[in-house]
């Protein structure tokens, strides 16, 4: 009897390590997978704020939160089964959406970077469109834009993590794009919390009669502006880098190697050549180069959806 329950308790054992190992790889594999989105999750952090400018304080987090729920039903109810029985049955057209998605990053980066050498706006700068003159109303067309808008970037976010876990069985892909879908917008949507919320701390501080509070206080106001600006930038070369390298890669497992072959020669000459920085130095010489191919191809976009049409509407 006692013999039993010990062979049990050694079962329950060596299951739980099992589980707790299952556990262990669906994190770390989820980690690596949110790692490789982090262009696209820096873009979705940049711009949300946007949506929230001009709103009253008190309806800030109410209209993120919203959002974030928005957000969360897109990824695990629409973007996941979909990709799922894609990368199941037909992983090379999955190959070629997650293409797509690198042309449309490099295209967003190609965009504002022409918009930073006064080319124009792109279709992003439209927010206050939504005002119908009832608060309300206007609140729910803002939430309801924020969303639609979040489904083309979710959607990147969710099929470049997936691909990065593309060797793992059907149920490990699922529990890990779960916790993927839910890490990520918790990330995305708490920072963006907090830096909508950064200038009501700032002030708040400012009004304090400390003289150290109230100059932290004044600096956390008048920084905000370089803050969001310095997030912009990061997100626009970020998309540029990600989206070169999808192409890059996916190009490659379609059968053109050459541009990859390329790379990866420079990359590994860069490497041997510089000793103990060769990892870092090599992985700098990639990246540049997939930022390169990012923006000849966003150049490429931005000039057919931009140019040509204006062309054909003047004749």
């Amino acid at each position: 009897m006692a013999g039993g329950l010990f062979a049990l308790l050694d079962d329950v054992a060596t299951l739980a390590k099992l589980a707790a190992s299952s556990i262990d790889d669906v994190g770390a594999a989820a980690g690596r997978a949110s790692a490789k989105a982090a262009g696209v999750v820096v873009d979705d952090t940049a711009v949300t704020p946007q949506y929230v400018q001009g709103v009253a304080a008190e309806r800030e987090l109410p209209i993120i939160r919203k959002i974030a729920t928005g957000s969360i039903r897109n990824k695990l109810l629409l973007i996941l089964p979909v990709a799922l029985l894609l990368s199941e049955f037909l992983p090379t057209l999955l190959k070629i959406i997650l293409m797509i998605g690198g042309a449309y990053l490099c295209f967003e980066g190609a965009e504002k970077v022409w918009e930073k050498l006064g080319g124009g706006h792109g279709h992003g700068d439209d927010h206050a469109s939504v005002d119908t003159g009832d608060p309300a109303e206007t609140e729910k067309n803002l939430i309801g834009g924020a969303i639609r808008t979040d489904l083309i970037l979710s959607a990147e976010i969710m099929v470049i993590a997936l691909d990065e876990v593309a060797g793992e069985s059907f149920w490990s892909r699922a529990a890990i794009m779960v916790v993927v879908a839910v890490l990520i917008t918790v990330v995305v949507y708490g920072v963006v919390a907090l830096i909508v919320k950064m200038d009501d701390v700032g002030l708040s501080l400012a009004q304090r009669s400390g003289r150290a509070a109230r100059r932290l206080g004044e600096g956390m106001v008048h920084a905000m502006p370089r803050v969001l600006t310095v997030i912009g930038l990061v997100g626009t070369v970020a998309m540029l880098w990600v989206g070169g390298h999808i192409i890059l890669v996916g190009a490659y497992d379609l059968g053109l190697t050459a541009p990859y072959d390329a790379v990866h020669h420079l990359e590994e000459a860069v490497h041997d050549a510089t000793g103990a920085l060769g990892a870092v130095l090599g992985w700098v010489t990639n990246t540049f180069f997939s930022a390169v191919l990012g923006i000849v191809v966003g150049a490429v976009v931005v000039v057919a959806m931009h140019f040509v049409p204006r062309r054909r509407a003047a004749h």
